[in-house]
């Protein structure tokens, strides 16, 4: 080897010996610091805290149409205690000593949960196993019963002497409880994102911007000092009032419970605006029967019954199919359509109508005779018809998931004929009552309408105005036929189903407000098969002659034996339209009560 390889190799093995002799230092150091000065560090870490922590924006109100909430973010609170303060024991602890009393008597009188011996004792134990967060009460408070225990002389010295600090906790509150819950909505956890209804559709906006805070060291103390503002969120007002939803929803109510219905759904809406003033969903529960919010079926599309007669009269009409004093032939017996489908009325009789009283009557054998006698052989024809009236467009309203309308080309005569009474098409209630609406909007279908506007602090951000569907679903013609059906349906005390025939009851007819409309009666699909169960449904108009509202109850499977959407669901609507009238200053009205002062 030559003295310069040498000389590297020595070179070399210098660098060696440094690099692990430093190596061996950290080694030790870090055993050093992990065993001897363990304790030190560790102290020190936990006075660190985070240097930067978010501001919690608050979730924005939904509003009625009065201004009155729905649905709001109130404040809430944990309350904690560090036991550890110092000040707490200076002098053998005098200060704690001094106001434990007093501290456990105000938690005992302003929270609740515990008497004051006992709030006393674990708030003693913590303090002398110097508890670092102790959970004072293991409820939220408020932010009154917050205002009245920082009166209290301990917890009027600061965090800092006292130990106690209070955590927000924002809680989504509905004020007026199940209210129209289902469509307000909810929302994930405390303060998530929206879960369900105008929550969910209008998360966004609702959920506003979080801030940020930076944790600094100032005078020896560890103090917030923000760096961002939190931006709070807009508000949403609904066309919904409070005091209309109180109605439709005792109304539903009333009648479920009188029926023991499985579920009900009720919509009351403004004619001319499309503004949805009142929506209820109430399900029946089975633990104690009981109803409840629980699922939003005023979007979930069914099978109609004869309510989609009217549609299909129209669409007949207004093609020059068929004319509004044309007759019709029914019988007791079933008719039976091309060997396969057999077509029975619920009230059978042998006669000749005209399809005006086929109408009112509710004839399953009048209206599968007159659709089969106007488009076999072009059942596309009819489809395209009832498309042409905007039906079948995909946006309803803002609750998110709501189905479209099922009305498809039969592949078959047979299934026409079917779908002529409400068989074989599928259509949530607020299509249906879109529809109606525009019967008694003088042929103009208006979109329904949840939201009118969203807020920032009283000041409108954006406004929704009415949208209207479609100018007009048929010819002035049509319209004035169709309406005298309806009214037909309510007030013809011969043939109408929702008249004093064939039971001897009020129905949908009321002296204070004249109503015209239509019955639905559906049988239930259950496993593949059709069974004696039934869906009832109720939609009309009032005042008939000059229409302001449209409104639809429907009820899922009334116990047997008696039960009649007439009667059932017409007397809702009658009561839901009598209050209406009255809350809107037409007249006085009495719990029970039927001829009152006009004002």
């Amino acid at each position: 080897m030559s003295d310069e390889q040498r000389n590297t190799v020595l070179r070399f093995a210098v660098i060696f010996i440094i690099i692990a002799l430093g190596f061996v230092a950290v080694l030790g150091k870090i055993v050093y610091i992990q065993t001897v000065e363990r304790a030190e560090w560790m102290k020190v870490a936990e006075k660190q805290v985070p240097t930067h922590r978010p501001i919690r924006a608050t979730r924005g109100n939904i509003l009625d149409c009065n201004g009155q909430l729905l649905a709001s973010s109130m404040p809430q609170y944990y309350m904690y205690m560090d036991t550890r303060v110092e000040a707490l024991h200076l002098e053998k602890g005098k200060l704690f000593n001094l106001h434990i009393d007093t501290l456990a008597a105000d938690l005992a009188r302003v929270v609740g949960g515990k008497t004051q011996a006992e709030y006393k004792s674990r708030i003693t134990q913590a303090y002398k196993k110097g508890e670092k967060r102790l959970r004072v009460c293991d409820k939220r408070i408020n932010y009154l019963q917050r205002q009245a225990l920082e009166k209290n002389p301990l917890i009027a010295k600061g965090k800092y002497k006292s130990g106690i600090f209070f955590e927000d906790q924002h809680r989504r509150i509905k004020p007026f409880g199940v209210l129209a819950s289902r469509t307000i909505g909810s929302i994930y956890g405390e303060d998530g994102v929206g879960n369900s209804g105008l929550e969910k559709r209008f998360d966004k906006e609702l959920r506003g911007v979080d801030g940020m805070s930076s944790i600094e060291r100032i005078g020896g103390r560890n103090e917030s000092v923000t760096i961002e503002e939190a931006k709070d969120g807009l508000d949403i007002v609904t066309t919904i009032d409070a005091n209309l939803q109180d109605i439709v929803e005792n109304a539903l109510m009333a009648k479920l419970a009188e029926k023991k219905a499985q579920w009900g759904c009720c919509i009351l809406m403004e004619a001319q605006t499309g503004y949805i003033r009142a929506i209820a969903n109430l399900d029946r529960a089975k633990e104690d029967n009981s109803y409840y919010e629980a699922q939003n079926h005023a979007v979930q599309r069914v099978e109609p019954g004869s309510t989609f007669k009217t549609i299909a009269l129209v669409a007949a009409l207004d093609d020059g199919k068929i004319r509004i004093n044309d007759t019709v032939s029914i019988s007791k017996t079933p008719w039976v359509y091309m060997r396969k489908s057999r077509h029975v009325d619920a009230h059978p009789m042998d006669t000749v109508l005209t399809v005006k009283s086929a109408l009112a009557v509710s004839s399953n054998i009048a209206l599968a005779k007159l659709i089969t006698r106007s488009y076999e052989g072009s059942a596309n024809k009819f489809v395209k018809r009832i498309a042409r009236m905007g039906l079948m467009d995909s946006v309803y309203c803002e609750i998110p998931g709501a189905d479209k309308a099922r009305i498809e080309v039969p592949n078959d005569t047979v299934t026409l004929s079917k779908m002529s009474y409400g068989y074989s098409v599928e259509l949530s209630p607020m299509q249906i009552l879109m529809f109606y609406n525009a019967i008694a909007n003088e042929g103009r279908m208006v979109r329904p309408m949840l939201v009118t506007s969203i807020e920032q602090n009283g000041e409108v951000v954006k406004e929704f105005k009415p949208e209207t569907v479609k100018s007009s679903i048929c010819s002035k013609r049509t319209l004035e036929d169709i309406r005298g059906a309806l009214h037909d349906v309510v007030w013809d005390n011969h043939l109408g189903t929702a008249s004093v025939n064939p039971w001897k009851g009020r129905k949908a007819q009321s002296d204070l407000v004249s109503i015209a409309g239509k019955t639905g009666t559906a049988q239930l699909l259950r496993g593949g098969r059709y069974v004696k169960r039934h869906r009832i449904t109720f939609v009309g108009y009032f005042p008939e002659e000059n229409p302001k509202y449209t409104c639809i109850c429907m009820m899922e499977d009334p116990e047997p034996p008696y039960y009649d959407a007439g009667m059932d669901c017409g007397s809702t609507v009658r009561t839901i339209a009598e209050k209406t009238m009255a809350y809107t200053g037409c007249y006085v009205y009495q719990e029970g009560v039927r001829v009152l002062d006009k004002r």
